[in-house]
């Protein structure tokens, strides 16, 4: 008995032990937003750290998500959002962790580049991490969730796009939009006010 009472305790320390790993797998605000590299849909490659001196917007995308057509073809939301930091010199980076025939994860890049002119991106890069080693890497969980790094690249806001969950563009309005709050309190030396939010859609497909 007290044998077995020992193997029921290392099995779950074992547990524990993992769930803590899985748990420090995603990203802490304050700290040094992890390094990674990816191609994009032109075949170029974009290396993180190739960015520091500049703000860095990360956001994980699903073109075929009910959410992202909200802030998409929908209200142009996010694309408004992309003009208005990357004017101001942010660097913004799309990224698509869907496995291989996942939802919205098979465009060619023909499809997406058409995609992102019909929607008025702005973005810098669209980059497609079809094994989901930085979505991973990060905890992304949904299409949208967005990540803001400050120019000496440290991470400083995660989550929701704006502070009402729905897919009703007609919410957009009475939201507040908690990445334009965060480049706006990085880009006046303040500590962001929500630095955490919970992100809102569709599931990453991995």
């Amino acid at each position: 008995m007290k044998t077995y009472h020992r193997l029921i305790a290392t099995l779950a320390a074992t547990v524990a032990a993992f769930s803590f790993n899985l748990a420090q797998a995603s990203v802490e605000n304050g700290k040094p937003a992890p390094d990674f590299s990816l191609t994009d849909i032109d075949g170029k490659a974009h290396k993180l750290s190739d960015f520091k001196g500049k703000i860095v917007v990360l956001e994980w995308h699903n073109a075929d998500c009910p959410f992202v057509k909200k802030h998409y073809e929908k209200s142009g939301n996010l694309p408004a959002t992309q003009k208005a930091a990357t004017a101001d010199g942010a660097i913004w980076l799309m990224i698509n962790s869907g496995a291989a025939g996942k939802q919205g994860a098979d465009y060619t890049a023909d499809q997406t580049k058409e995609y992102l002119q019909k929607n008025g991106s702005a973005a810098t890069a669209y980059l497609p991490d079809r094994d989901g080693k930085v979505g991973h890497l990060y905890g992304a969980k949904t299409t949208p969730h967005l990540y803001v790094i400050n120019a000496d690249g440290v991470l400083v806001y995660q989550g929701a796009i704006d502070s009402i969950r729905s897919a009703d563009p007609a919410d957009i309005a009475k939201a507040t939009n908690y990445v334009n709050a965060a480049l706006a309190a990085v880009k006046a030396g303040k500590p962001v006010e929500k630095a955490t939010t919970e992100a809102y859609g569709c599931s990453v497909k991995y």
